[in-house]
């Protein structure tokens, strides 16, 4: 293996700054321990194949429902598969392009178009499949790379700064084969390689439960809100009427106004919503109280509904939403499982937006009890903070595992005694 010299001298992807500790030395991929070897993915014998497959003469038109597997860049998601949409071939198909037949355990990377650097290990589901053009197939020798240690790398700040490197100013529009070869990887010894590999799985493993978990409340709160926000289920002990009523009978719409210069802080103020889903900033003070309604005036995400429980800036291109005669965490939720028509009232195609006399036209059903209105909004409510707090856990497992690959992937910390790793090799 020629792989890469040990050096004094850091090189592109060395950590500058890093004071060598005992045990480690520094290397052109950075400062790693001195049991490991700084290789490039091109090194005698580590890829058995670096390449990717075509787009069929035809295009979609000879895409199949069932046959061969034909993955492409959409497919390839962060660390995982996204198959929700895969495509298929017929053997015909196949047989043109044969030579990029999946074998499972290839690690497919994305290297082109926006998606550039996303990757993931190919399943036994796809083994006899193809790629497009889009899709890089490197088929390592597993028992020197492993698939998925080289995938963990592939994802990590290292990688992805290599990936970022390979192209001409940054604008991540393509890479070539010859430069996925020199790919720099710092390389434990097999053992350790799949120690980390098994690691990081089960982390992912957490993160793909806590996924699957906060889609599933995410569709129980969305069943609820059909329900309950129409009358077609009533909590117990109610049964008085309901009614339609405009919004514009029933609560204050009202448009913000720009921030000026000096009330605007770096951090620390009240949030500033000027037309986005988050604040764009900070202000020195507010204009709005809390547990108020905010609709996004202008932009992209106009029509966004969301609660504001603390006192904030509602901007230029912001509607701040006050109810008069409804609970206001009711009208929240009666104005958000209506997200989808406020969003078809935008207009205009180059600035779209909502005209706030759309919005006072908006009819929404209520039940006349104000009782009623707050066990409904309660409900919701307590559904609404379930999500947030399986959201959060998702966020913080995310965050642990940004640093648990960080930390393995540069050998910082060790899940295999280092004197124990030849015996494994």
């Amino acid at each position: 293996m020629s792989g890469l010299r040990d050096t004094a001298q850091a090189g592109p992807c060395a950590d500058n700054a890093a004071v060598v500790p005992p045990g480690y030395k520094r290397t052109e991929v950075g400062v790693i321990p001195k049991d490991w070897r700084a290789c490039r993915l091109g090194d005698d014998g580590l890829a058995k194949r670096v390449g990717s497959g075509i787009t069929p003469t035809g295009g979609q038109r000879v895409y199949k429902r069932s046959g061969r597997p034909f993955v492409r860049s959409q497919n390839v998601g962060w660390g995982r598969l996204l198959l929700d949409d895969l495509a298929f071939i017929d053997d015909g198909t196949h047989s043109s392009f044969v030579a990029s037949e999946i074998v499972e355990g290839d690690v497919l990377l994305n290297i082109t178009g926006a998606s550039i650097g996303r990757c993931a290990v190919a399943t036994a589901a796809l083994a006899g499949g193809n790629v497009n053009q889009h899709v890089c197939e490197i088929r390592t020798d597993p028992e020197r790379l492993d698939p998925r240690f080289l995938c963990s790398l592939i994802l990590s700040e290292l990688g992805q700064k290599q990936i970022d490197s390979f192209q001409a100013g940054g604008n991540r529009q393509g890479l070539n084969f010859g430069q996925l070869r020199t790919f720099a990887i710092p390389l434990p010894l097999p053992p350790e390689q799949r120690a980390i590999a098994e690691a990081l799985l089960d982390v992912d493993g957490l993160l793909g439960e806590l996924e699957a978990l906060i889609v599933k409340k995410r569709a129980i709160k969305q069943a609820a809100m059909q329900q309950l926000l129409t009358g077609k289920t009533r909590l117990p002990g109610f049964s008085g009427e309901w009614e339609r009523r405009l919004l514009g009978d029933v609560a204050t719409v009202s448009k913000g106004e720009q921030l000026s210069r000096d009330d605007v802080v770096d951090s620390g103020g009240y949030p500033h919503l000027n037309g986005g889903i988050s604040p764009s900033g900070w202000a020195r003070r507010f204009n709005v109280p809390g547990d108020t309604i905010a609709v996004s005036e202008g932009g992209n995400s106009c029509g966004f509904v969301q609660f504001m429980a603390e006192p904030y800036w509602c901007g230029g291109h912001c509607y701040s939403v006050l109810s008069r005669e409804t609970d206001n965490r009711f009208l929240y939720h009666a104005l958000k499982g209506r997200q989808a028509a406020i969003m078809a009232l935008r207009v205009g195609s180059g600035l779209p937006n909502v005209q706030r006399s759309a919005l006072l036209s908006l009819k929404i059903s209520c039940p006349r009890s104000e009782s009623e209105q707050i066990a409904i909004a309660t409900v919701l409510s307590n559904m609404d903070a379930e999500i947030a707090a399986l959201e959060a856990r998702r966020d913080k497992t995310r965050a642990i595992r940004r640093g648990m690959m960080q930390q393995l992937l540069t050998g910082r910390v060790r899940l295999v005694d280092p004197s124990s790793t030849e015996a494994g090799a």
